[in-house]
């Protein structure tokens, strides 16, 4: 073949070539999967550093510049493909794995991969490990073995950078960013550790909540007090502290923090759009953890609620005796961990800030607050108008044969954040994961369909972005 061809007969025999080696892309995934790359355990770090040898080697055996780079913890692995034309790309992904515990609940040893078929006649990958996030990263690299194969190049010039620490806080990602910004700075950037809609519809994220956690503690006595002798005379934590977060939000599920809606615009219409074609059943949603009332601002869809409008929620509570029996005191202290979901601009030091004071305001006599910081991160939004997101989408419909859809995530991605910051890059986040594959638990899978039709989409991404 001519180097460097991709016209349209090019990527069929591209898309031929990836139907025809499933069966060998498999047997790649399965040797990546036995590997135990669990990040969080020390007893691991030789399986973590395996594992990066393994793609590096497999990187390196398709044409990629491909090194291991060490930092204070896991090691990176980065790999180089020059040539091509149209956009530079730089695709993350995380070769490390969560922790298998509680082994009694899986029904197989989760680093032996199996092919198991549903009562629907689905058939899945079974590993820990095979949705999150290594079957996503193998999807993404057979489309590049593939391109490889049939023209003897890739269609853009492309960078990988594979983390070891995503599930472990990925503490070492930012400074190695910063050291190395110009060598790892693309046009853009692609990530596929995310979800499609449904199982028939690709999906892009192009919106992700920010994140502010923050912990208080309300002090009162020196001691905790006999509620017989001091009760009613005492400042009792407990009871400050819950007043104090029920005044969060007011009558229609508004957070009441001052400036808390600074940065916040209306939804565009056009996304607006776009969600109103999901079909989502907000009934069903709720209906499925037990619960059928939206309990957040009135007047405000589920979805929009979920993926566009932030949030105050309090994650936990304590105070006082929580042991067997019952104990009649008033507690010394009060605690609770609250954290804020953030959109569009909002600004996390300036919400953590507004809390604080919300906090400071609402003391009573006698009692005093302490606080804790525990992360704070902006909401990450991309341009939908961006023409490689166009060309993306694109794509994804033709390989799937159904609309793809801009959707917004309820989450957090730091990864992205980290990325924009230090390489001023957008991202396509273009995964195929179901909502049901049980990644972090026991049992976790991934759909053959979503393997065989995640490299084909690449593949087609590939060619998109080259024109």
């Amino acid at each position: 073949m001519q180097e460097g061809r991709n016209d349209v007969s090019t990527l069929d025999e591209v898309l031929a070539r990836l139907d025809a080696n499933l069966e060998p892309a498999l047997e790649r995934l399965f040797s990546l999967l036995r590997i135990k790359s669990i990040s969080t355990d020390p007893a691991y770090a030789a399986d973590c550093r395996a594992c990066a040898e393994w793609h590096a080697r497999d990187l390196a055996s398709i044409g990629f510049e491909a090194t291991v780079r060490d930092t204070p913890g896991h090691p990176m692995v980065v790999a180089h493909r020059r040539g091509g034309q149209g956009s530079s790309a730089l695709f993350y992904g995380h070769y490390d794995v969560q922790p298998v515990d509680p082994i009694e609940l899986w029904d197989h040893d989760p680093f032996d991969p199996q092919i198991a078929v549903q009562p629907d006649g689905t058939r899945i990958i079974k590993a820990r490990g095979a949705s999150d996030d290594k079957g996503q990263i193998m999807a993404f690299v057979e489309a590049c073995r593939a391109w490889q194969a049939v023209t003897g190049s890739l269609p853009i010039p492309l960078t990988l950078l594979l983390e070891g620490e995503e599930e472990s806080g990925g503490v070492n990602l930012p400074p190695f960013l910063a050291q190395h910004a110009a060598e790892l700075k693309a046009d853009i950037g692609l990530i596929c550790d995310t979800n499609m809609w449904d199982a028939r519809t690709p999906a892009i994220q192009t919106m992700l909540r920010g994140l502010c956690g923050e912990e208080v503690f309300i002090h009162a006595a020196d001691r905790d007090l006999h509620s017989g002798f001091y009760g009613a005379a005492a400042a009792n934590p407990n009871r400050v502290l819950a007043r104090i977060l029920a005044e969060l939000h007011d009558a229609d599920g508004r957070v009441t923090l001052r400036g808390f809606y600074d940065g916040v615009p209306e939804l565009p219409e056009a996304l607006r759009r776009d969600w109103d074609t999901l079909g989502f059943d907000p009934k069903r949603f709720l209906g499925e953890v037990g619960l059928s009332v939206p309990a957040g601002e009135r007047g405000r869809s589920v979805l929009e609620m979920v993926w566009s409008r932030p949030t105050a929620e309090i994650n936990g509570m304590g105070g006082g005796y929580q042991g067997e029996g019952f104990k009649t005191v008033i507690p010394a202290v009060a605690s609770a961990k609250v954290s804020f979901r953030l959109v569009f601009d909002q600004d996390p030091h300036k919400v953590r800030a507004a809390f604080r004071e919300h906090v400071l305001a609402r003391l009573p006599a006698d009692c005093r607050a302490e606080f804790g910081e525990h992360g704070s991160g902006g909401a990450i939004r991309f341009p939908v108008d961006d023409p490689a997101f166009g060309k993306a989408r694109q794509a994804l419909t033709e390989e799937w044969g159904k609309p793809a859809v801009f959707i917004g995530g309820g989450g957090s991605i730091p990864v992205t954040a980290e990325l924009k910051k230090a390489l001023g890059m957008d991202v396509i986040l273009a995964g195929f994961a179901l909502e049901d594959d049980r990644i972090h638990s026991p049992n976790e899978k991934y759909n053959v369909t979503s393997f065989h039709k995640g490299m084909r989409s690449w593949a087609r991404i590939l060619d998109a972005l080259s024109r």
